[in-house]
C-alpha cells in the first residue's frame, strides 16, 4: 500500500468513527430507550419471533429456517446498501450502530416472508404470487406507514415501486437458493 492509499484509509476510517459517535449522540438524543419509536422498533423484533415460535412447521424447521435465514441475509444486505446510498433512511432504531433497521430485516421481513412461505409449500400454492402480494403489502402498505408514523425516510430520488422491486428480488432470490439447497439435500438421498 502507498502513502496516499494509507492517508486515505485513514481518513476514511475516521469519518467512520467520527459517523458512529454521531450516530450515537443521535440515538442516545431522539431514539433511545426513552422513546416510543424505540419501543415499537423492539416489537418488530420480537413479536414476530414468538409468532414464529407457535406457527413453525417443525417438520421443516430446517428447510423454512434456510429460506428465512436467506431473507435476512438479503434484507439486511438490500437495506445496508441502500441506507447507505442514501435512498431510505430509519430515523428511530433499535442499535445505532447499524444503518439498518434491525427489527425489520432480522425479524419482521423474514418471519413474514418465512410464512408465506410455509403457507406455500404446505398447501401447494404458488409462491410467485403470494410473494408478489407480500412485496406490494410491504412496499406500498406497511412502508407508508412506517412513513406517516416517521420511522421510515424515503429519498426523493427513491419510490415505493423500487422497494417492491426489491421485497419482490428478497423474496424470490430467497426462494431460489433455498430450491438449490432442498435439491442437493434430495440428491444425497437418493444416491
Amino acid at each position: 500500500m502507498n502513502t496516499e492509499q494509507s492517508h486515505e484509509l485513514d481518513s476514511l476510517k475516521e469519518h467512520s468513527k467520527e459517523l458512529a459517535r454521531n450516530w450515537n449522540e443521535y440515538w442516545q438524543t431522539y431514539s433511545g430507550l426513552t422513546t416510543w419509536q424505540f419501543w415499537v422498533n423492539v416489537l418488530f423484533l420480537v413479536v414476530p419471533l414468538v409468532i414464529l415460535f407457535f406457527t413453525l412447521d417443525r417438520r421443516k424447521a430446517f428447510q423454512i429456517g434456510f429460506f428465512g435465514y436467506s431473507c435476512h441475509v438479503l434484507s439486511t444486505y438490500i437495506d445496508a446498501y441502500s441506507t447507505r446510498m442514501g435512498h431510505w433512511e430509519y430515523p428511530y432504531k433499535v442499535l445505532p450502530i447499524l444503518p439498518i433497521s434491525f427489527g425489520l430485516d432480522t425479524s419482521l421481513i423474514p418471519v413474514t416472508y418465512m410464512l408465506v412461505y410455509q403457507w406455500t409449500v404446505n398447501h401447494q400454492k404458488n409462491y410467485y404470487i403470494f410473494m408478489t402480494i407480500l412485496a406490494a403489502l410491504f412496499a406500498f402498505v406497511f412502508k407508508p406507514i412506517l412513513s406517516a408514523l416517521h420511522l421510515f425516510q424515503l429519498s426523493n430520488e427513491s419510490s415505493y415501486f423500487q422497494l417492491f422491486l426489491w421485497y419482490f428480488v428478497g423474496g424470490i432470490l430467497s426462494k431460489w437458493v433455498t430450491n438449490v439447497f432442498v435439491w442437493f439435500q434430495k440428491d444425497a438421498a437418493t444416491s
